[in-house]
């Protein structure tokens, strides 16, 4: 199965996307399964893990009925408030919907770096293990060492790291990141989406702006650890989907067909789709 593990769905009038403005004009209308399967048949892609793009329960819900809908959402990475005091309760009651995969907090946007190590937050992180859900961590470079510390706190967490946790790419700076990388992937059973870095790419990016960052996934997590996503729609501020394929079978393409499996799918279903296949 080749799968898509990170793509988003969203519908303005909603009104909770914060962080989608008009002036991001590419992106700024609605999305949804129409837009999408057209691209999902052209590349052969059977499913999708659709995840949130707003930090609210009722986002969590439209997706979720968003999967119900449409057989090709494999799995849906939602939201919860980790803070809340009925956060145990709520992450039990929506992942009685099989649907339901993961939760992503969205750390990025947190203005305290050291917010995942708070103390309020063990019930949700407990019950989040207790249901067997990913922990899918939308960080940066500078929050890596406080997930490692998550991983040693919490020995039975699943975590897949989003897009990898950012790279200053537009800067042309692995110093720190990859160290930091490395000791993630050495030292926990972490995977890591191999989605979003055109993004962060800046302006006159090529394929090979990209390679040094891809390789040094390649190199610490492998291929058996690698997850591939889109970051559709976002990532057509940088990169159309069709890009996006073309760039990144050019940087796998020294893997043999196993791990190009394994990146392109058999990663994503066996640790999102496992506890519902």
């Amino acid at each position: 199965m080749r799968l898509d593990a990170h793509q988003h769905f969203w519908a303005l009038e909603r009104g909770d996307y914060g962080w989608l403005t008009p002036e991001l004009e590419p992106i700024y209308r609605d999305f949804g399964p129409g837009d999408l399967t057209p691209y999902l048949q052209q590349f052969g892609i059977e499913g999708t893990i659709l995840v949130q793009a707003a930090p609210t329960v009722a986002e969590t819900r439209y997706m979720l009925d968003l999967a119900r809908q449409n057989s090709f959402i494999k799995g849906v990475v939602g939201w919860v408030d980790f803070e809340a005091a009925e956060a145990p309760d709520q992450i039990t009651e929506l992942a009685g919907n099989p649907k339901l995969v993961g939760l992503r907090p969205m750390i990025q946007d947190i203005e305290d770096p050291d917010w995942m190590l708070r103390p309020d937050l063990v019930p949700a992180y407990e019950a989040l293990i207790e249901q067997n859900l990913v922990f899918d961590a939308l960080t940066l470079p500078q929050h890596l060492t406080n997930l490692l510390k998550i991983a040693e706190r919490y020995p039975g967490i699943r975590i897949v790291i989003d897009h990898g946790s950012k790279p200053h790419i537009a800067d042309g700076r692995m110093t720190g990141w990859a160290e930091d990388m490395a000791t993630v992937a050495r030292d926990t059973t972490a995977y890591c989406k191999l989605s979003g870095l055109v993004t962060e790419a800046g302006s006159n990016w090529t394929t090979e702006t990209l390679r040094p960052y891809v390789a040094h996934l390649l190199d610490t997590f492998g291929p058996d650890r690698l997850i591939w996503g889109s970051d559709w729609p976002v990532c057509t501020l940088a990169c159309s989907y069709e890009d996006w394929i073309g760039i990144t079978d050019e940087l796998l393409r020294d893997l043999g067909a196993a791990d190009r499996r394994a990146v392109l799918g058999g990663n994503a279903e066996r640790v999102y789709l496992s506890k519902s296949a």
